[in-house]
């Protein structure tokens, strides 16, 4: 006979322990909303605290800023796709959201005066567009794990509960209305259901699905997934940013900080080779423009002994600047590619890195379902799962760690009011049925797939067909290859029968998560005939303002995304030509 399962209630749940969901649960926390913290992970081992270079805010403090200057940046490195009212929240916000961050604790790298460091990354510019400008404040290249301590410490003192290693596995909505979440603890494998007024989804990416990636194990798209197959649709999957700077061959993040410190890209041959495609900003342009820029290097014959990479190089900043500000990038050339950073270039390669796509909510963060933006009452998202459009179709370095911050803020403050206002939702008449059912086929089964096999299959051909350069041919056979990938998943078993601590269960799970989310991501890259951002068609290569300057929305119909669209915000600036 199966366990009942367990029953909490509270009246606000937050699914994800990274910077949005902290920052979520202080603000519930502070208002007095009994608030729980579900989290696979122990919460500062959450993938905020892999990035490294930092936050951006037009605070001013080396040289003049202004918070038009940085909404500007971000619509215009977007390609236009951002919606403008909410890059104007982040723009703005993030001022009092970086002070806000200083108050309670988080130690940024200073002036000489004391007041909070910055300095240069990607796509921030002065005066619209004029040459670079120093606007990431910092914590040498640690400035996601110190957010992490940070706020995790501020949670534990105004007494947020915490759940670690309880994996949510459905989410409850029912009659348009959300109501809760059901999750796995790790520990005995018992079904816990979550009764709750307010649910955020704070899960952070989905990189896992690509063979090369700056994204840890656990980004395998779980809070997105869910969403989708709950009747959630999914905007603008398309989009997926490639950082120029992964170590190559492994994919693990060196940070645009080091080009924010002079660090410089080199062809094969030694060659600056930014020049050619960015004269302007050079090495600090838009990362999908510097990605697409080293895979022309590398096409034309300019990679590395006429290998897949090229080297990105510190050497000349001296040991003082690599030693202070970036220690921890430096290291990993060190441990991962036995190079030394003081006197040796370090070999490079684009890695998948961020979602621009996700959960489609509006500017408090309330998850919406449709073209029309209708509200899902009690369902919240923030961070890299969900999408609020301020990326657009490529993301600005330091914008990831803001958006967390601005809009998980501002989930933590519409929970609260919505709380307030809600009773607490009745739960369904069998909330863990029909989970419970799909798990235990995947544990007693005898025969079947290798979700190991699965998973490798699928980050191989996204790797290969969708990635920097993409085109109809290309993306159909990923199609071909994605949907037989989920025939197969449907037999897949694992080897681990057991009770506690089964982690084979779970990354079979996962898998299942990935394959949701690549057959969207390949349908709307598939659908949308033009080049904008990290979405470069070769077969399509201009940005076609006329029929394409608008989201995507991928809706499951029969286990498949329908895709449809709705209009991008526009308020301050008009779509013009993308040069750097």
């Amino acid at each position: 006979m199966e366990a009942a399962p367990v029953i909490h209630e509270f009246e606000a749940v937050i699914v994800g322990a990274g910077g949005a969901g902290l920052y979520a649960a202080l603000e519930l926390a502070r208002d007095g909303v009994q608030t729980a913290v579900l989290t696979k992970l122990y919460p500062t081992r959450s993938h905020t605290g892999a990035a490294q270079g930092g936050i951006c805010a037009a605070l001013g403090n080396q040289e003049e800023d202004h918070w038009e200057w940085h909404m500007f940046d971000t619509v215009k490195g977007g390609d236009y796709l951002v919606d403008q009212d909410a890059a104007e929240i982040l723009a703005r916000e993030a001022i009092e959201t970086v002070i806000e961050l200083e108050h309670l604790g988080l130690p940024f790298n200073r002036t000489a005066d004391g007041r909070i460091d910055q300095r240069r990354f990607g796509g921030h510019t002065r005066n619209f567009g004029e040459a670079p400008v120093r606007r990431a404040c910092y914590a040498a290249d640690r400035t996601g794990h110190m957010i992490l301590q940070t706020l995790y410490q501020q949670c534990i003192k105004h007494d947020v509960r915490f759940f670690d290693e309880y994996h949510v596995v459905d989410l409850l909505v029912e009659d348009g209305v959300s109501r809760g979440v059901v999750a796995y603890r790790l520990a005995d494998s018992s079904l816990h259901v979550f009764r709750s007024k307010a649910v955020l989804l704070a899960t952070g990416g989905f990189g896992r699905m690509f063979r090369i990636t700056s994204n840890a194990h656990t980004l395998t798209g779980d809070g997105v997934a869910l969403a989708y197959r709950r009747g959630i649709p999914l905007q603008d999957m398309e989009f997926y940013q490639f950082h120029p700077t992964g170590l190559a061959g492994l994919g693990v993040l060196l940070s645009e900080a080091a080009r924010g410190e002079g660090g410089i890209l080199l062809n094969g041959k030694g060659e600056r080779f930014m020049e050619r495609y960015a004269p302007t900003l050079m090495d600090l342009a838009p990362r999908d423009v510097v990605s697409r820029a080293i895979y022309q290097e590398i096409r034309a014959g300019r990679g590395v002994d006429g290998k897949d990479y090229v080297y990105l190089d510190v050497h000349h900043l001296g040991r003082a600047v690599i030693d202070e500000k970036l220690p921890d990038i430096t290291d990993f050339a060190r441990i991962y590619q036995g190079v030394e950073p003081y006197t040796q270039p370090v070999g490079i390669q684009p890695t998948a890195h961020y979602a621009m796509g996700g959960i489609p909510t509006d500017v408090h963060s309330r998850v919406v379902v449709d073209e029309r933006n209708t509200v899902l009452p009690g369902l919240y998202a923030a961070g890299e799962c969900a999408c609020v459009s301020v990326h657009g179709a490529n993301r600005l370095g330091t914008n990831s760690l803001l958006d967390i911050l601005v809009f998980g803020r501002r989930a933590g403050l519409d929970m609260a009011r919505f709380a307030r206002e809600a009773d607490i939702p009745d739960l369904p008449s069998d909330p863990v049925g029909p989970v419970a059912t799909e798990l235990e086929a995947l544990r007693s089964r005898r025969e079947g797939e290798s979700p190991a096999k699965i998973r490798r299959e699928l980050a191989d051909v996204m790797m290969d067909d969708v990635s920097v350069f993409r085109t109809a041919d290309t993306l159909r056979h990923a199609q071909g290859v994605v949907d037989g990938l989920r025939e197969r998943y449907r037999w897949v078993r694992v080897r681990d029968g057991g009770a506690h601590f089964n982690q084979d269960l779970l990354e079979a799970r996962e898998v299942g998560y990935q394959l949701d989310v690549a057959q969207v991501t390949v349908a709307a890259a598939l659908a949308r005939q033009e080049s904008r951002g990290a979405h470069y068609r070769e077969d399509f290569p201009e940005r076609d303002d006329a029929s394409w300057l608008k989201h995507s929305l991928a809706c499951r119909v029969d286990g498949a995304p329908e895709l449809r669209y709705k209009p991008v915000t526009i308020t301050r600036f008009t779509p013009k030509p993308r040069t750097y």
